[in-house]
Parts: structure tokens; C-alpha cells; sequence
């Protein structure tokens, strides 16, 4: 497999000094590998950290800005980052008004997570913690247990920012994270294998004809293997696994995310059809995000995350946002 790197030991370094090239507003500790936004730590702000394993790019480390995280933590490919970076980016951005760390449900980043937040109260920080484990598509995986955190967490981190960005304290901002969580769900599809760069092929065998239903962003198995379906079918799928298990009774958000490898003509596609069944259910749809958001690095494929909305919720969505990967309203 042709891959555009020097060689994989470095490659996750490499990427972190590409992005403080592109991207001033933010500092990029890449010896210790935390992403901070530059005027952090902003007086009365509670600070928003995350991270996980590099590979799902834009996330974590594209989100770092005004009115989204104040830091993100990236491990090595597909590798929970450790608890010395995550108590690192949470004292860089402590303004004294606390610091949420938002953690996707995988096993390595729950242990690292919950380790760092013992060590920063150490250190006397004031630290909360919020799960995200919207995929419903299994409840436990070969990286989880229970359900795995995808693309809800684009969600958490857009809403509890934004609420973290007008001043909020700790308590409101966690609570609206772990609202923002149990109103959302996702479910992802593959039509090909991932291939991480020190492996250099695919991790899985999925054959040319068959995708897989209910894939991690790991690559992780789903809950069936089918010959390949159109793009309609696929959201037929999808969708209905997704309002089997949310079942909204007021309007959604819906992410209609890229897996990494998948073009954008077909993901607008794809979104057409997710629009279609939302209102063959009856499902009315507040806003809709569409792109490469939470991947896995070369994968194709595409995944669908509801999340009901509030006048609160919605408030809070469109506020002004400024980071390399989400940008509106300033």
C-alpha cells in the first residue's frame, strides 16, 4: 500500500508539525504531543480536553479552538494517548474554573483517561469526566466494553464548547456533555479494510463485493457482513438501526460522516437518501453536517449520527466556532 509518509515511527510527529505550520492559532507541543489553542488558558473559562488514537483525523486534534476544545491529547495510530499528556493539556488550559475531558468509550482511552484525572486532582486541578458511547451498532467490541464512542463526540464537543465559550461553570457544561451523549446515536458501514501505516496492508479481509454493517472506527467487526448495497439501502439500514434505538419525538442533528477514503460526491449522495428515510419516518431535521469528520485513516465507508435537539442544543450548535476542521458564524 502507497502511503504519503517518511516512515511509520513518525509519522503521527510528522502530521503535528505539519499542523503548527498551517495553523498559528494553535501551539503544538509535538515532543509531548498535546495541541492547545494559543490564548488558552482563557480567564473564567472551563477548559475541554480530549484525545484518542491518531488515525481518525480531523478528530481531536482539528477541533482545538474557539467554541469547541481548548486541547486534544493524539496517542500513536489507533493508540490511546497517556495520562502524563492528558494532565499536561489539562493544566495548559485550567483557568481555575475547572477542565472537562470528554473520552470516547474504548477501553485503552477509559483507563488513560481516568488515570490522568486522578493525577491532575493531585495536582489540585478540578477535573469531571464524560463517557461518549453512541454506536449502537454492537454493545461490546474487541477495543470497548460496551458501546463504542464515534461520531457523537463531534457532537459533545461542538455543544459543550460552546456552552464552555459564554462562561458556563463546570457542573452546567458536564451535564449539557452528558445530555448532548444520551440524545445521540450513530451507526457506520464499510465497503473496504483500513490499513494502518506500520502494518502497511488491510488489518481485515473485506472482499471487493461485501461491506460491513456496523464497523468501529478501528475496524472493528459489525454486526453482519452483506453483498454490496446501493447507496438507499445502505441508509435504509443504517438509519433504522439508529431510530430503533433513540426514537426522537422532536427534531435531530445528523451527521453523515466520511470514513476517511469515501469522496464527498458520494457522502452528499448518501446524505440524500438518510434524508429520505428521516422523513419517511417522520423524523424532521434540524441541521445537517456532512464530511470527513471522525475517520479511519483510509477506510471507505460512511457512518449516520442522530442527536434530538432542544432550543438549547440547536442555541448552542450554531454558535460561533473556530477550529482548523469546524468553522462557522465568525
Amino acid at each position: 500500500m502507497k502511503m504519503l509518509i517518511n516512515v511509520p515511527e513518525t509519522v503521527v510527529a510528522d502530521a503535528l508539525r505539519g499542523m503548527a505550520a498551517a495553523h498559528p492559532e494553535l501551539t503544538v507541543d509535538v515532543e509531548n504531543r498535546v495541541v492547545v489553542r494559543r490564548d488558552a488558558p482563557v480567564a473564567g473559562k472551563v477548559g475541554l480536553v480530549s484525545g484518542g488514537g491518531s488515525g481518525h483525523e480531523p478528530l481531536h486534534a482539528g477541533f482545538v479552538g474557539p467554541g469547541m476544545l481548548s486541547a486534544a491529547c493524539p496517542g500513536e495510530v489507533f493508540t490511546s494517548p497517556v495520562p502524563d499528556q492528558m494532565v499536561r493539556a489539562a493544566a495548559a488550559v485550567d483557568s481555575g474554573a475547572g477542565v472537562l475531558f470528554v473520552v470516547k468509550n474504548y477501553t485503552g482511552d477509559v483507563l488513560n483517561f481516568d488515570m490522568a484525572l486522578e493525577l491532575a486532582e493531585d495536582e489540585g486541578l478540578r477535573v469531571a469526566r464524560v463517557l461518549v458511547d453512541d454506536d449502537v451498532a454492537v454493545t461490546d467490541s474487541t477495543f470497548t466494553a460496551g458501546r463504542r464512542g464515534t461520531g457523537a463526540t463531534l457532537f459533545v464537543e461542538k455543544i459543550a464548547g460552546a456552552l464552555a465559550e459564554e462562561g458556563a461553570p463546570l457542573e452546567r457544561v458536564e451535564a449539557m456533555a452528558r445530555q448532548v451523549n444520551e440524545s445521540s446515536r450513530s451507526f457506520g458501514v464499510a465497503l473496504s479494510a483500513v490499513t494502518t501505516p506500520a502494518k502497511g496492508t488491510p488489518t481485515f479481509d473485506l472482499p471487493p463485493g461485501e461491506l460491513e454493517l456496523g464497523i468501529g472506527i478501528h475496524g472493528e467487526p459489525g454486526r453482519e457482513r452483506r453483498p454490496m448495497m446501493t447507496s438507499g439501502e445502505i441508509a435504509d439500514f443504517a438509519v433504522h438501526a439508529v431510530l430503533e434505538d433513540l426514537r426522537p419525538n422532536g427534531p435531530v442533528l445528523v451527521l453523515v460522516n466520511g470514513m476517511g477514503a469515501t469522496p464527498l460526491l458520494e457522502l452528499y449522495g448518501f446524505s440524500a437518501e438518510v434524508h429520505r428515510v428521516l422523513s419517511e419516518r417522520g423524523v424532521a431535521v434540524a441541521r445537517t453536517l456532512v464530511g470527513n469528520y471522525v475517520t479511519s485513516l483510509d477506510m471507505a465507508g460512511c457512518s449516520v449520527t442522530l442527536c434530538q435537539v432542544d432550543e438549547e442544543i440547536l442555541r448552542l450548535w450554531d454558535a460561533p466556532v473556530r477550529t482548523p476542521a469546524l468553522r462557522w458564524g465568525r
